[in-house]
């Protein structure tokens, strides 16, 4: 009993608003056992006396006979002193004394003193005139507890106890299915996971379920992204490595067949295997290389880094095969170009495949063009091609593992398994920059690569 959070809340709730209602019953109670209905009479006749008396008061005051006549109905004593308190009439004088009172600011609705006997008087004062302090006092009535509760209590109590209670349960009631339900639905899902029928919840309830809600639909939506992404990943290696196997396959069993029957079927199909074989290593390479560095466990060297002579360096090494192709390579960097902190290894790495990529996208007569620049905090370095250029939809996958563009949408064709921009795009997150593609079919492709410089 008492084991789900529904049930907890209810009872939280339920025993808040009692335990609020038993305060303020015993507030209520304190209050009229301290100043019962007897004792609130009293004080309205105390006060009728003093305004009588106030109203008049050149027929009242030093007139005894008129004092007497007036506290005789209401059954109150009628006290005069002056400005240093010394008691000067007092309409009892066979009584015990009464000392001029002092207000008591604990009970401002029923002021007492206690005479000389210790008997408790309530009463009023009132200055009438400069020298003159009007009180009018009368004994305290004593009521028993139990006759207060029972007579002017019980039944209020009981009454607004029972409705209260009612409505506090029915609002605990709801304010608990508010919170735990979208709660449950967040464990049901869970449960149910994975599902066809598995929905996006709605963020209902308080604020922190709601966050709770969104955080578990993120996660959901982060999961099955992942689920996607490695069924992708599985079906595109098995597809890369068929085409390498079956050729290994079938010249392997051509030799074993002894249908290459002469030394050169033979060489010929030696070659095949191996190149393909080759071709398989290197995938599986790249493949453990991009695991690394998506992980963060790939080894980077980071050490200054001469970015100007690293970019002469790529245009040397492609200078002879562009030149072959008819493409105009070459490099634009200013005369100071500032240091920067990295692997330059993995950065060649970046660069090299980015131009290689140009470079056979690019048409005879066309161009590539390497830039760097200072870009306030960062170095910006960008690689441009006059080629055929990138279908606009396909710009938003082109870092994803294994994806190449459609050759006969590109106008060309497709080369590599689809790894090396992915890899180029985890070697500049790894080094805390950023790397963007613009393109358009027919007009060219630039890469723009932010690195952060040294601070």
């Amino acid at each position: 009993m008492f084991t789900s959070l529904r049930s907890r809340l209810w009872l939280s709730y339920a025993l808040v608003i009692t335990i609020a209602l038993g305060i303020v019953t015993l507030v209520i109670l304190t209050f009229l056992i301290r100043n019962p209905l007897a004792a609130r009479q009293i004080q309205e006749r105390l006060r009728e006396v003093q305004n009588i008396i106030l109203t008049n008061p050149k027929q009242y005051i030093d007139n005894p006979s008129a004092i007497e006549q007036l506290k005789q109905p209401f059954d109150v004593r009628v006290l005069v002193f002056n400005s240093k308190r010394d008691l000067t009439f007092d309409s009892n004088p066979g009584d015990p004394k009464i000392p001029f009172p002092g207000r008591n600011i604990w009970t401002r609705v029923a002021q007492t003193v206690r005479d000389e006997k210790g008997q408790l008087w309530l009463y009023r004062f009132k200055r009438v005139t400069q020298d003159r302090i009007l009180v009018v006092a009368a004994p305290r009535p004593r009521v028993p507890a139990l006759n207060i509760f029972t007579d002017q209590f019980l039944l209020p109590v009981v009454e607004g106890g029972i409705i209260s209670l009612f409505l506090s349960l029915i609002l605990a009631y709801t304010l608990s299915r508010w919170v735990a339900d979208p709660l449950q639905k967040v464990v049901y899902a869970a449960q149910t996971y994975p599902s066809e029928e598995m929905k996006s919840i709605p963020p209902r309830g308080p604020h922190e379920v709601q966050d709770l809600t969104r955080a578990f639909n993120s996660m959901i939506a982060r999961v099955e992204s992942s689920q996607k992404s490695q069924r992708d990943f599985v079906a595109n290696v098995s597809h890369e490595l068929k085409t390498p196997l079956t050729s290994i396959q079938g010249f392997a069993q051509a030799i074993l067949d002894e249908t290459a029957d002469t030394p050169e079927r033979r060489k010929q199909a030696a070659q095949i295997i191996y190149s393909e074989a080759g071709r398989m290593h290197r995938m599986a390479v790249n493949l453990l290389e991009l695991a690394r560095l998506e992980a963060g466990t790939a080894d980077l060297k980071m050490f200054p880094v001469d970015v100007k002579a690293l970019l002469h360096n790529i245009v040397d090494k492609f200078t002879l095969q562009a030149q072959k192709a008819g493409i105009n390579l070459r490099l634009n960097t200013p005369e100071q170009v500032p240091t920067l902190i990295g692997d330059g290894d993995r950065l060649a790495q970046v660069f090299t495949n980015l131009v290689d990529n140009a470079l056979k996208f690019t048409p005879a007569n066309g161009q590539v063009i390497l830039s760097a620049a200072n870009a306030g905090a960062e170095m910006e370095i960008s690689i441009t091609d006059s080629g055929i250029g990138i279908p606009r939809e396909a710009l938003p996958r082109l870092f994803e593992r294994f994806y190449r563009v459609d050759a006969s949408r590109a106008g060309g064709e497709s080369h590599g398994a689809g790894l090396g921009l992915a890899i180029a795009k985890e070697i500049i997150d790894a080094h805390g920059g950023r790397i963007s593609v613009r393109s358009e079919l027919g007009h060219g492709t630039t890469f723009v690569i932010h690195l952060p410089l040294i601070s």
